[in-house]
């Protein structure tokens, strides 16, 4: 384990991150993209999940970048003792492979974001800052590999959009084509609080764990057109 950062949380309203990857360039590679970065503090990187949810105790980072295979852990596994051991931090998934399956998974555990290593810095350095907002990231693409394959779009089987608005489910629409809540919220002429209040509505409603899981469920229920 490798600590960096000694900034406190919030310091200047900085981005607190801690990166669990056993791949140590990669994991270098990282750390140094992140220090460059303005108001992004790096707390530590770890290789493993044992001393990676030591380091999230000690630190209660806004953000963990998490490789999904681990040795002594998988994934979902390492998903859920991280937002047991930090509830109010937010998981980003790393992986060599954009696998549905593994997505799935991931989701289901309660990340809030999922990038494959082959996406651009940039793309990384974005998702961070988007997940310390409290949005999700998700590349379309990936988001359309949960979908079962077919030529035409989905059409809503089980019923669990029934008691979503029309306003609740162009929300939801903004959400998968990958906007934040500011951006939905001036698109829309709403104010970000009302935003907010119609996510969570469509998140009781259709009885996910996160924004990231209704987006899932909204897509694979019809209710959001991933197609385009």
């Amino acid at each position: 384990m490798v600590t960096r950062g000694s900034a406190k949380i919030g310091t200047d309203g900085a981005i607190a991150v801690v990166v669990v990857d056993d791949h140590a360039m990669f994991a270098e590679s990282l750390a140094r993209l992140l220090e460059t970065e303005k108001g992004i503090v790096l707390e530590g990187i770890s290789s493993t999940v044992a001393e990676g949810l030591e380091l999230v105790r000690r630190t209660n980072p806004d953000v963990v970048i998490l490789d999904y295979m681990l040795p002594d852990s998988e994934g979902a596994s390492a998903i859920s003792a991280i937002l047991a051991a930090a509830p109010r931090s937010r998981v980003l998934v790393l992986t060599g492979f954009g696998d549905s399956r593994v997505l799935a998974s991931a989701i289901d555990a309660g990340c809030s974001g999922f990038l494959t290593k082959d996406q651009a810095a940039s793309d990384l350095v974005q998702a961070v800052r988007e997940l310390a907002q409290g949005e999700i990231h998700i590349p379309p693409g990936l988001l359309k590999s949960l979908l079962p394959a077919r030529s035409t779009r989905p059409v809503p089987a089980s019923g669990a959009g029934e008691s979503l608005t029309n306003r609740e489910k162009e929300v939801l629409g903004f959400l998968a084509r990958g906007m934040t809540t500011q951006g939905i919220a001036k698109e829309l002429d709403l104010s970000v609080h009302t935003v907010r209040t119609h996510v969570q509505n469509v998140i009781g409603k259709l009885r996910a764990h996160s924004k990231l899981e209704a987006v899932t469920i909204a897509a694979r229920e019809g209710l959001v057109d991933v197609w385009r």
